[in-house]
């Protein structure tokens, strides 16, 4: 079997278990059993596949056709442009997410700076920017040992561990500062939607990281109701949220922080999913 049949036979087993991407998927796993980069790939195409490696990949593909992420098969995800190492302590870092990441950028203060990140998970968004907002000083916490044990790796990886301060506790709770910005994305899922999720999600991703209660918005409005506190004189709050729950918290924004700005910024699609707040 060479290694073109080896990913055509994949691409039709994925395609037959409802895998989206299935072309593509087949090939980040063939890349991942045979250690090599796309171009080497596609250069060995006509290349025979050893056995060792036949069954290397057949595994992969079987964990992928039970519904794995692809990303915790392979221990990795690019987000913002950055290989991060994920495993199912924490989220998979979605794409949509990275909006977050852009409007904290563009309000984050010039120069030396605070910033919380609460609910780091992997770390995605506080290594994003830490990359970018290089005189930042960023505290990135979680109540999870095991996702703040995977921060940890990430931010190490990229040798940025003089800039963080890695912090495990509920909420804002082991902030030692005020900060000039909050960022978040906590959880937003209904959990009456719980069980409508693909099973990529409901069957291998941590639910206290999805799942929020029944409006989805609790964590959130916790978050809310204590962060004023913690944020300095003009500094913001960012918050990933759901598309219909930005009508509620704004409202609870408002009620949190009655002499602030609190708009919502909406994605490509047009929905609402930014919640901003400037003091």
């Amino acid at each position: 079997m060479t290694l073109a049949e080896a990913l055509h036979t994949a691409q039709s087993r994925l395609r037959e278990a409802g895998i989206d991407d299935a072309g593509l998927e087949a090939e980040v796993l063939l890349r991942h059993a045979l250690d090599l980069d796309r171009a080497q790939l596609y250069a060995r195409l006509h290349e025979g596949l050893d056995e060792t490696h036949r069954a290397d990949f057949q595994r992969l593909i079987n964990r992928r056709v039970a519904h794995e992420p692809t990303a915790y098969i392979v221990g990795h995800k690019e987000f913002y442009g950055i290989d991060l190492e994920v495993t199912p302590d924490a989220l998979v870092p979605r794409p949509e997410t990275e909006l977050l990441v852009d409007e904290a950028l563009r309000v984050a203060p010039d120069g030396p700076c605070a910033i919380a990140d609460v609910g780091t998970g992997c770390g995605a968004i506080a290594v994003a920017l830490a990359t970018r907002l290089p005189q930042a000083v960023i505290y990135a916490i979680d109540d999870s040992e095991r996702a703040l044990a995977l921060a940890a790796r990430n931010v190490e990886r990229f040798g940025l561990t003089s800039h963080f301060r890695l912090l495990r506790g509920d909420l804002l709770d082991p902030l030692p500062e005020a900060v000039d910005l909050i960022v978040t994305n906590l959880p937003y899922v209904k959990t009456r939607d719980w069980e409508a999720l693909p099973p990529e999600i409901r069957e291998h991703e941590p639910r206290a990281a999805l799942d929020s209660g029944p409006n989805g918005t609790e964590a959130l409005e916790r978050l809310l109701r204590v962060a004023p506190s913690y944020l300095r004189p003009k500094g913001r709050l960012l918050a990933e949220i759901a598309w219909d729950e930005g009508e509620l918290l704004v409202e609870v924004a408002r009620e949190c922080f009655p002499r602030a700005r609190v708009t919502i910024e909406k994605d490509l699609a047009g929905l609402d999913r930014i919640l901003m707040i400037q003091t």
